[in-house]
């Protein structure tokens, strides 16, 4: 073992969830800083550690210190603590505030700020405002670093640390030991795989009552990640019993305790009196079981109660609404909008060039026509937009629709508060999942119709459930499904392949030549090759070609998250090439750079951001540890500590892509995607390219997923409820 003192020159690299770092260290007697590798808890440039280790030799980076122990200690030296203050450490002083306060203070600068901070106002620009921020940072800062040691005993990375002290604060430490798995509840990003490392160091039993009930309802959690509203009974036994490593029995006494604390439910499914089957049970979540019973109770009672809008001819309404429009519908156009004039509740489905718009545009003049109090909403803030444009009326995301405020607890429209309208129009259909349902149907008031628009070919929705699908198969309300293409829609060969796809076909491709065309297939089955390719294509080619931005225009979706052309990947290759540099913030293995195109990965209520909306980092604030993201055109805050809600968005995942249209999509189809190729997969991503879909990869994959129409199984009850709430 050796030993090792100096001052850390800059941070290369640090991961932190792990806490792994990549160090440049100043140290006597060597006339280069020495690369130092190991985990440290939360490094900042300027500080002074004593360390202990080896030297190692990397092959491509050469000789290195690799840490095994270290301590640190604050800088002593003028330069090391202007560096250590200038690092972002401390929210309120960047590099030139450190380089100022430094020239006032020299070596006592840290002793001020500890003992008599009040003296910062010798400094210029510092008034009371900024001391207040900067002595509420730096009395977090000591704290949290005992907090940190505290938490990397037992086994909890740096940055996971910053964020059980943001929410805990000094009680942080007594929370975990009496219960880790709290963690796993409050806190994004911590999953009970963590919670249990931790409480395995705390010496919490293995078979322990709070670890086994925790562990189920991660379990089942992870389940509806997966799209499921419930899991059977034994299936989920077993794979709790996995996930835990205990005895069967034990799983099965959590499972009673936690359905009697009604966090979860248990339902009989032994329809059959004659045919009685062990332990032949639904387990939902309890949220989930009010949501999917809630959703058919809700339907029933607004197909039942009586219309608010005065009953008309729908023979008479179609003949005025072609003269109005100057338009001949089709017959299956004609009959959805008599059916919507008809009807309480219907449903609209149809692949891309149907008419789908053209029916809403319709209803929508007819409607209006008659005084109607008229809303139109969509899940996403570009759906929303879309319609908006097609129609000429304002259209919200249902969040909106619904005034969820956090402030407040929730959405403020539901059954006390319903929303003040005669018709409500919902586009997108297919992306809205069992919770999100069942908190629109609880404000829509009884006497309102209700017209859902959406394809039904379609992904369902990321969150649990298939709640379009599941209301077209149980018929309790009239669908009609568009499928002719019209004449000016022909003409576009995403659209024709698209349905062709549909239909178990594959595409058609023309011959490559000087014209230009609005789909193409490039074939190639090394993955290395793929990402070269689609890398180019994304810098170079389309944007030359079809005077497309880069970053703004072009769309790369890929069915996979992890591999060569997985989204992680595929977003670490794109942002080299479309938006260089050095500079950045980094959180765990992401790099976010100015300028960069960036995805939200999860609800934020309070900023009103939303999972899957993307957006362009404006701001890079090291002073405030702030960024700023432009989400159509609203600039959003984010600190740097909220950053892990954040994800590059040059390549997404097909699912996230749902609701929104880009003018270009590429889409890398290989056959090592073979468990997620399947049709309404691929359809999917084809149907977001609004001027040019790209595909590259192999014939055979795409062969295999258009030819895949079993979508993974979802368990959900709501079209056996529907069916039930009928008789």
């Amino acid at each position: 073992m050796s030993e090792l003192k100096g001052q850390i020159e800059r941070i290369t690299y640090t991961n932190d969830e792990t806490g792994y770092t990549i160090a440049k260290v100043k140290v006597q007697g060597h006339p280069e800083p020495v690369t130092v590798v190991g985990n440290l808890i939360a490094p900042n440039p300027g500080e002074i550690i004593s360390m202990q280790g080896e030297w190692t030799s990397h092959p491509k980076y050469g000789k290195q210190f690799k840490i095994s122990h270290y301590e640190s200690t604050v800088p002593a030296t003028v330069y090391g603590i202007q560096k250590y203050l200038g690092s972002g450490l401390i929210k309120g002083i960047g590099p030139v505030m450190a380089k100022r306060i430094v020239q006032r203070f020299g070596k006592e600068t840290l002793e001020v700020i500890e003992k008599r901070i009040q003296r910062l106002e010798e400094v210029e620009g510092i008034g009371e405002k900024r001391i207040d921020i900067i002595r509420r940072a730096w009395d977090e800062q000591r704290e949290i670093r005992e907090v940190m040691i505290f938490l990397q005993a037992h086994g909890v990375s740096p940055g996971f640390a910053a964020k059980i002290f943001k929410q805990y604060g000094n009680r942080a430490v007594s929370v975990v030991k009496q219960n880790p798995f709290r963690l796993a509840s409050d806190i994004f990003g911590i999953g009970f795989l963590t919670a249990d490392r931790i409480s395995e160091k705390l010496g919490i039993a293995r078979d322990a009552e709070i670890r086994v009930q925790a562990g189920i309802l991660y379990v089942l959690h992870q389940l509806t990640e997966d799209g499921h509203v419930f899991y059977p009974y034994e299936p989920l036994i077993e794979k709790c019993r996995e996930v835990l490593c205990v005895d069967r029995d034990v799983v099965a006494k959590a499972v009673h305790a936690i359905s009697l604390e009604k966090k979860i439910i248990l339902e009989d499914l032994n329809d059959d009196p004659d045919n009685l089957k062990a332990n032949n049970k639904a387990v939902y979540l309890s949220g989930l079981h009010v949501s999917e019973t809630g959703i058919a109770v809700r339907l029933k009672a607004l197909l039942q109660a009586p219309k608010s809008i005065r009953p008309i001819d729908s023979h008479k309404a179609v003949e005025w609404v072609q003269g109005r429009l100057s338009i001949i519908l089709a017959a299956k156009q004609v009959e959805a909008v008599r059916c919507a004039a008809e009807n309480k509740i219907m449903v609209i489905t149809g692949g891309p060039g149907t008419g789908k718009t053209t029916i809403v545009q319709a209803v929508l003049k007819i409607f209006s026509k008659m005084g109607t109090r008229i809303m139109l909403a969509a899940p996403t803030g570009r759906a929303a937009r879309k319609m908006s444009e097609a129609t000429g009326h304002e259209a919200r995301t249902i969040h909106r629709l619904l005034e969820f405020s956090m402030q407040k607890g929730g959405f403020q429209r539901n059954d006390e508060h319903p929303l003040e309208c005669d018709l409500l129009v919902v586009d997108e259909a297919s992306m809205i999942d069992t919770l999100l349902m069942h908190h629109l149907l609880k404000a829509i008031p009884p006497g309102a119709t209700f017209i859902l628009v959406g394809d039904a070919n379609q992904l369902p929705s990321v969150g649990p459930g298939n709640v379009l699908g599941d209301i077209i198969a149980s018929g309790v309300a009239p669908s009609v499904e568009l499928q002719e293409i019209f004449r000016q829609a022909e003409e576009s060969l995403i659209i024709v392949n698209a349905h062709k796809i549909n239909r178990g076909l594959l595409p058609f491709f023309r011959p490559t030549d000087q014209s230009l065309d609005d789909f193409y297939f490039i074939e190639q089955e090394d993955p290395d090759e793929v990402l070269k390719i689609i890398v180019d294509l994304a810098k170079d080619r389309i944007p030359r070609r079809f005077e497309l931005d880069p970053v703004e225009d072009i769309q790369v979706i890929t069915p996979m998250h992890k591999g060569s052309v997985g989204a992680a990947n595929l977003n670490q290759e794109l942002q080299k090439a479309l938006n260089p540099g050095e500079e950045g913030v980094t959180r765990g293995n992401r790099t976010f750079r100015l300028q960069d195109k960036v995805m939200q990965i999860k609800n934020d209520y309070d900023k009103e951001v939303f999972n899957g909306d993307i957006g362009r980092i404006t701001r890079l604030d090291m002073e405030n540890q702030e960024m700023l993201i432009s989400f159509d055109g609203r600039q959003i805050p984010y600190d740097y500590s909220d950053l892990d809600e954040l994800v590059l968005a040059y390549a997404i995942s097909v699912h996230k892509s749902q609701g929104s249209e880009y003018p270009a999509v590429i889409i890398p189809l290989l056959t090592q995607h073979y468990l997620l190729l399947q049709r309404n997969l691929i359809y999917t991503a084809v149907t977001r390219g609004r001027r040019l879909v790209v595909v590259v990869g192999t014939r055979k994959a795409l062969g295999i997923g258009i030819r895949n129409v079993k979508p993974q199984e979802r368990y959900t009850r709501l079209k056996q409820r529907l069916l039930s709430s009928r008789q």
